[in-house]
């Protein structure tokens, strides 16, 4: 489905990513460890075209999209969940799931009824804003608003950095619902080796903006992510 050939990606004339190949089949489940600054989030920007500049090639169903705006390739079926969640806060609930669908290739300008059934809390907080919902309310509205683009890949950055543990769990579940159960491709930045194990199917390990390690996840071993996610 995705496929990056030695990928090198700029803020300015810094060079963040260098020489990056990988590849995500349709339906997979891929996990991006490291420690903070390695790249890890620039990798998800890289993808969806958020960077200065890059230098390589990036393929979507074997299309060269490396120049496409960010725009064309969320139309592709690509949606985000950035670190910081990045909803409107003076939207609404509503307005920030109808925003999300203006990424749909059908043109469908709807809420997403999965969003609803992951997230019971939102239907009942549609007129309410974003910016009142809680932390972890505020995360499922992100997600729930990626949905709403009917995307066939998400990425997600840190979807349960600073939540609240009995959201979590929920969170958790519902990304890996998504995948499992509906098929979407996930790529997951993540610091929590646990949950990588647990719901990734395939892991790279970054470090310096490169991948130091790749593999199956049954190939993350303690020593590995010790020798490269430790502090």
């Amino acid at each position: 489905m995705l496929e990056l050939r030695e990928i090198e990606s700029y803020y300015g004339n810094t060079p963040v990513l260098q020489h990056v190949s990988l590849t995500v089949a349709d339906g997979e489940f891929l996990a991006v460890l490291g420690r903070n600054g390695v790249g890890k989030t620039t990798l998800l920007k890289t993808i969806l075209g958020l960077t200065d500049r890059v230098a390589g090639q990036i393929l979507l169903d074997g299309r060269d999209v490396t120049a496409a705006p960010t725009h064309l390739r969320a139309r592709q079926g690509i949606s985000y969940v950035p670190q910081g969640r990045g909803i409107i806060p003076r939207f609404t609930v509503r307005e920030n799931l109808i925003m999300g669908s203006f990424a749909r290739r059908d043109g469908k300008r709807e809420m997403p009824a999965l969003a609803f059934e992951l997230f019971p809390v939102l239907r009942d907080s549609l007129g309410r804003a974003g910016g009142v919902l809680s932390g972890g309310q505020q995360q499922q509205l992100a997600i729930a608003r990626a949905l709403a683009a009917n995307p066939r890949m998400i990425l997600l950055d840190e979807p349960t950095e600073g939540i609240q543990p009995n959201i979590v769990e929920q969170i958790e579940n519902a990304i890996m619902k998504l995948n499992r159960e509906h098929g979407i491709t996930i790529v997951l930045v993540e610091q929590n080796v646990t949950f990588a194990r647990r719901a990734a199917q395939r892991f790279i390990m970054m470090e310096k903006g490169r991948i130091a390690a790749e593999g199956p996840i049954g190939n993350l071993m303690d020593d590995l992510v010790h020798r490269h996610m430790a502090v």
